[in-house]
């Protein structure tokens, strides 16, 4: 087990680094540009993937100290992933239509508005569980520094 978590944790500050240097934000921009929002599909699109086996690496590191843990860290990146596959259809519906985001229209559907309200409220959703998934991985590290430093 000792070598597994050494070598888990060194795999894990790895990537850590590479999802750090993607330099990837969940803030929603106002840019009515079919470009801009292809792009972010595709930036999103590689951002979850690289999160997803980050986690994966997470939940298995956790998985060598406490089963019950890693089962309970298992239903957080399933919540995840829904939470990503829900945000990505929205930009996708967003950078076929994305006048949606032009800040200058004034005469928006309700269609339009109710498109920009969802991609922010999901935004704002994977924000913070993503968020809530680093501070559960960080209370777990901390309430087990003990038996992980002993490796």
């Amino acid at each position: 087990m000792a070598e597994a978590v050494r070598m888990h944790s060194h795999k894990l500050a790895e990537m850590s680094r590479n999802l750090i240097e993607m330099h990837f934000s969940y803030k929603v921009e106002e840019k009515p540009s079919k470009q801009y929002w292809e792009g972010r599909i595709a930036e999103f699109e590689q951002y979850t993937h690289k999160g997803i086996e980050y986690y994966a690496q997470v939940r298995y590191m956790i998985g060598l100290v406490d089963k019950k843990e890693s089962q309970m860290f298992l239903l957080r990146m399933s919540k995840m992933h829904q939470l990503s596959a829900s945000l990505a259809k929205t930009i996708e519906e967003v950078a076929a239509n994305p006048s949606i985001m032009d800040p200058k229209d004034r005469q928006q559907s309700k269609w339009s508005r109710d498109v920009r309200d969802r991609l922010i409220r999901q935004s704002d959703e994977c924000l913070c569980h993503e968020k809530d998934m680093n501070r559960a991985f960080r209370e777990f590290y901390e309430k087990n520094l003990d038996v992980i430093a002993k490796v």
